[in-house]
């Protein structure tokens, strides 16, 4: 894929996987077509060979990369998309033979990153990744980029490019470091503010393409991007959500996830997937139609508990469920609510499985609250919802939602 100002060039690949029964190689490989469509390329064949383990310097066995060439040639292929990630001598070597521009997964997934953010966290982030991948793969250029000569004014102390290199990269990540360190600080902030005002969140996680953004979308009319391609969102989005009870929360949209996440985007993304583990209701959404649903679920539940979500409810919402044909015929999981967040099925059951796994109890009352006490009004609005207010004789009457605090101190003027 190549871009010019946002303009997308489709370019024809080939995926190519080497299947040593470590991980469902189709599945990954069924993944890495619809990360190649997202790209903006154009996918028309796939390619998967056995071994026991892949050829050091080819990954695929000589033999097959001469067919993988021949293949492109009559096919007028544009790119190779690996199944793995490729060390610089593999790519140089199968493009020499191939002729044929080569990447690999996380190169690929890196440069829908960085396609998809918007925000200054999200393109801190993707720079970060970018680098962290990066800086490995300088090792060995060292002679063909050297700036030391044997001639007048190359003597003395010098150092090599790829020092040089190496040495800006390190400078620019510690920056990259510092700049996300300030904008981390300042969500946690918000985060706090958010707490102290009682303010309920909760997030959707899940896969990408699970249809989170349009479940958000749908609840919210937030506007998120929500196309049928993997990681349409990158940046967190957050939106307010008022429950049927009245209560209002906080809905937060974050970026899916995929099989065999590189470490280092998980450590890029962390902050932003932590904002998911801390809340205080946890959607987990997942592709019903998916024969992998429960592994997705799962997966998802197992990521969040390794980022510190403890206690906190995870409500399983099984998406898309308008493409069951047998719906009857599967199985539940666990509490999971069926929907279908394209067509709104569902969504009066998803929402009352929030509210019945609200953290505070809460409850709606009406209230008669003397003029000389209207600092209680205020409360109201701000710690709870106010859903009504009318001034008559005897004082304001009012009915909203109210937590057990608040209802302890307005309880003597309930009517």
């Amino acid at each position: 894929m190549e871009l010019h100002d946002n303009e997308i060039i489709p370019t024809r690949a080939v995926l190519v996987s080497v299947d040593t029964g470590e991980y469902d190689a189709k599945a990954s490989l069924d993944e890495l077509w619809e990360l190649a469509k997202s790209a903006g390329a154009e996918p028309v064949a796939t390619l998967t060979q056995k071994k026991e383990r892949p050829e050091t310097a080819t990954y695929v066995g000589t033999g097959r990369l001469e067919e993988i060439a021949d293949y492109c040639k009559a096919e007028d292929i544009d790119l190779l998309v690996f199944d793995c990630e490729l060390s610089p001598t593999q790519i140089r070597n199968i493009e020499k033979v191939t002729d044929v521009r080569t990447i690999d997964r996380t190169m690929l997934i890196l440069d829908i990153f960085a396609l998809r953010a918007k925000t200054k966290e999200g393109k801190l982030q993707v720079e970060l990744a970018q680098l962290h991948y990066m800086l490995p793969r300088l090792t060995g250029k060292g002679v063909e980029l050297s700036r030391l000569g044997g001639g007048i004014g190359t003597r003395g102390p010098g150092e090599s490019k790829l020092e040089t290199d190496k040495r800006h990269i390190r400078r620019k990540m510690e920056t990259l470091k510092e700049q996300l360190r300030d904008v981390e600080a300042h969500r946690e902030m918000l985060k706090n503010h958010r707490k102290k005002d009682g303010v309920i969140t909760v997030a959707i996680v899940g896969y990408t393409n699970a249809g989170k953004s349009t479940l958000m979308n749908c609840l919210t009319d937030a506007g998120v991007l929500a196309e049928d391609k993997l990681f349409a969102t990158l940046d967190p989005t957050a939106r307010g959500l008022k429950l049927p009870d009245g209560v209002t929360v906080m809905l937060i949209d974050t970026v899916g996830l995929v099989r065999r996440l590189p470490h280092h985007l998980v450590e890029a993304f962390k902050s932003t997937l932590e904002e998911a583990a801390t809340a205080d209701i946890i959607l987990n959404v997942c592709d019903a139609s998916s024969d992998e649903a429960q592994l997705h679920l799962q997966v998802t539940k197992d990521l969040l508990e390794s980022l510190g979500c403890q206690g906190s409810p995870i409500i399983p919402v099984l998406n898309k469920w308008d493409l069951i044909e047998n719906g009857s015929d599967i199985p539940m999981i666990g509490n999971a609510v069926r929907i279908s967040a394209k067509n709104a099925m569902g969504i009066d059951e998803l929402l009352q499985a929030v509210e019945d796994n609200l953290p505070v109890r809460v409850m709606k009352v009406k209230v008669l609250i003397p003029f000389d006490k209207g600092g209680l009004l205020s409360d109201i609005r701000t710690h709870g919802t106010l859903l009504s207010e009318e001034y008559v004789a005897q004082g304001i009457m009012a009915t909203g939602i109210v937590d057990e605090i608040l209802f302890a101190r307005v309880k003597d003027y309930i009517i």
